[in-house]
């Protein structure tokens, strides 16, 4: 490694061009790579519900749709209105009640049950449903959205899956910069007091800076990632690899020390000391990434290789990019050298030591509502809950639910061999189910005193694809309740019951199946992390009892983090409650694990057991907390900004993760050491003194 730190001294000038010019081809690949902004998309593709979504666009040239709530608009406006919405790019079919004219079918023939879940002449309001021929979060269902907003004036309102995925959107593209600046600001702040030179944080940056716009940029080959990966992947990579640039600029400073004139020697050896340690500890960072791509549910297949990717190149920029900057640049940073404001916390072991006892008491204590409270979590599955009040789709839903008391739309798509008896049968059975307001399909929306041949071809295939038949249910419930996943289970058995291969699709059945996968997913992700960072701390540290309780310690914390919300009466987002988990502990259990080395070396330089213990807690303590406290700036500041509580929840969790697993490791850890120091010594390798190894 020696040899390799020495190369890398001398190309630093041909290291930092190359790294620049890289920054150009990933920079275009970056700005050319599509973003997903629809969740529901990374359902797995074999389930009835995303194969529906399928055929509703290969058999009815079919895939978005939204319901548009009109406020106080004449009948003649409402065809205009009708009409102008039909001609924008992508729009397939507009079926409202005014459609019913173009068919020649007189209103008074129109069923009741049809006009009132159409036009409500209390508040009078109405609404009518826009087809479009494109998927939900396809780029021109997403301009045709904000074409139809611009012809609606604020009048309207679009409710609907693609009107989501819009706002999303439109919040994310504004905010995301945010994000950066964010993390990067706070992080300064915390570099500036804890480092010993003012220039020094900004070659941290500068270097973690390129190692983000290269992950950015290799993601342009997966051909999209999701709005979330996009929101994150800059803070987490800052905050996961920070740590790396630490250790780089301590062992550079050590080095210096030994040779005070021979900066390139001393940024070699430090070069080659840091590949060593750095490995080890970004390979706990990255199984617990690769622990997210075993969900079903591919959204962890999206953020876990774009973050394990990030923080390989974090490791390579940082014994790379940041040696060239600060052997370049190092006149300068010598210059903006001062001491460092924190105080100096290498002094607690002793205190730590001896109230031990004190300290697994308070541990056995806080576990207990530890535990309660991260069993009794409340998380929520509705996406639009993760937005602000204030947008259309929101208002829209809002809208919707009090004019019209309803929440979710959802489709049967049906064999069209399936006789009008059986479905009529079928639509009567729906119809009474509980929360079910409107049921229309072809056989029922014009009433048995009209025969159908008088319906118009271009409403009758948006109804009958001559291979399937399209029926909407209007529900009375919202989306993700439990309310709406009993009435969609009730009317799958209805759909079951007359079609065997009848699908039953729409955000509520989609949201039901992401509650069912997610679900196991979560004890998937947990295993798989445990079972990873557990294998890398064994082989790391060559024992068999350390990993057992350094795993333990950071679940520990885990369970705590998470069961703040509980005793807050805070509802997380799903996807905060699977991916913090694993995320905390393959970035947190580095501390655990470097407490542990010292403690190793100690004991094996002939220490006692107090002894060592003091010691690898006083020698270790200002690095945790120093990196606790750059993930924790990192991360907190977004967490209090951003307004997707998708993404809030999970930089607030990870922000708070990081302190609690510094408490965890410098105050509980040592006492678990205390308590099973024989054991450590005789189930590990390396651990017993010299002599007695002699």
């Amino acid at each position: 490694m020696l040899n390799l730190g020495k190369k890398i001294v001398k190309l630093r000038y041909v290291i930092l061009a190359l790294s620049i010019l890289l920054l150009i081809p990933c920079g275009i690949t970056y700005l050319n790579t599509r973003i997903n902004y629809d969740i529901l998309s990374y359902l797995p593709k074999n389930i009835d519900t995303m194969k529906g979504q399928d055929i509703l666009v290969d058999e009815f040239g079919t895939g978005a749709f939204s319901v548009v709530v009109v406020d106080d608009m004449k009948q003649s406006d409402l065809a205009k209105l009708e009409d102008k919405i039909s001609k924008v790019d992508h729009v397939k079919a507009v079926l409202g009640y005014d459609s019913f004219k173009e068919m020649s079918i007189p209103m008074d023939a129109v069923p009741k049950k049809v006009k009132d879940a159409l036009v409500n002449e209390k508040t009078n309001s109405t609404i009518f449903m826009v087809l479009f021929d494109t998927s939900t979060s396809a780029d021109e269902t997403l301009e045709g959205i904000e074409e139809i907003r611009s012809i609606t004036k604020g009048q309207c309102f679009l409710s609907g899956m693609s009107s989501v995925v819009y706002d999303i959107a439109e919040i994310s593209k504004t905010e995301a910069v945010a994000y950066v600046i964010l993390a990067v600001i706070m992080t300064i702040i915390v570099l500036t007091l804890t480092m010993d030179s003012f220039l020094i944080p900004v070659f941290f940056l500068i270097s973690i800076g390129f190692a983000i716009v290269y992950n950015l940029g290799t993601n342009y080959i997966s051909g999209e990632i999701s709005f979330i990966t996009q929101a994150l992947t800059a803070v987490l990579q800052l905050a996961t690899t920070l740590d790396y640039s630490i250790f780089l600029w301590h062992s550079y400073q050590d080095y210096r020390e030994t040779y005070p004139n021979e900066k390139e020697r001393a940024m070699a050896h430090a070069i080659s000391n840091t590949i060593g340690s750095v490995t080890g500890s970004s390979t706990t960072t990255i199984a617990g990434f690769v622990a997210m791509c075993f969900m079903t549910f591919t959204l962890g297949l999206d953020l876990g290789v774009v973050m394990a990717k990030g923080v390989v190149f974090g490791v390579i920029s940082c014994v790379t990019i940041l040696p060239s900057l600060i052997l370049v640049f190092d006149g300068a940073i010598q210059k903006t050298r001062h001491k460092a404001f924190m105080p100096d916390l290498g002094k607690i072991g002793k205190f730590v030591a001896n109230k031990y006892v004190v300290f697994i008491i308070v541990f056995a204590v806080v576990m207990v509502p530890a535990l309660y409270g991260y069993k009794h979590t409340e998380v929520y599955y509705d996406l639009a809950g993760t937005l602000p009040k204030k947008l259309n789709s929101v208002k829209a839903n809002q809208k919707l639910e009090k004019d019209f008391n309803t929440g979710a739309t959802h489709m049967i798509l049906s064999s069209s061999e399936l006789s009008s008896k059986d479905t009529s049968m079928m639509i009567d059975e729906v119809e009474k189910v509980d929360g079910v307001k409107t049921v229309l399909g072809l056989d029922n929306i014009v009433g048995p005193a009209i025969p159908k041949d008088v319906i118009p071809n271009k409403y009758k295939e948006v109804l009958d694809s001559g291979k399937y038949k399209l029926i909407m249910i209007m529900s009375e419930y919202k989306t993700a309740s439990d309310e709406v996943n009993n009435q969609v289970t009730e009317i799958q058995d209805i759909l079951k019951k007359y079609d065997k291969n009848g699908m039953l699709i729409g955000e509520a059945p989609c949201t039901k199946d992401l509650i069912t996968i997610t679900d196991t997913d979560f004890n998937t992700v947990s295993a798989v992390s445990i079972v990873l960072v557990f294998i890398i701390i064994a082989i790391a540290l060559k024992s068999i009892s350390l990993p057992v309780i350094l795993v333990l310690v950071i679940e520990a914390a885990i369970y705590i983090n998470m069961a703040i919300p509980a005793y807050t009466h805070t509802t997380l987002p799903f996807i905060a409650s699977i991916v913090i988990g694993t995320i905390q502990l393959g970035a947190t259990v580095d501390y655990a694990i470097l407490m542990s080395n010292k403690y190793k070396k100690l004991r094996r330089n002939g220490a006692e057991k107090k002894d060592a213990i003091i010691g690898a807690l006083n020698g270790s303590v200002q690095s945790i907390f120093v990196s606790a406290m750059s993930f924790f700036a990192a991360t907190f500041g977004v967490g209090l900004y951003s307004s997707i509580d998708m993404i809030s929840s999970i930089c607030i969790l990870l922000a708070r993760g990081a302190i609690i697993s510094f408490i965890m490791v410098s105050f509980i850890l040592p006492a678990f050491f205390m308590i099973f120091d024989k054991v450590i010594i005789n189930t590990s390798l390396g651990f017993k003194p010299k002599k007695v190894q002699e």
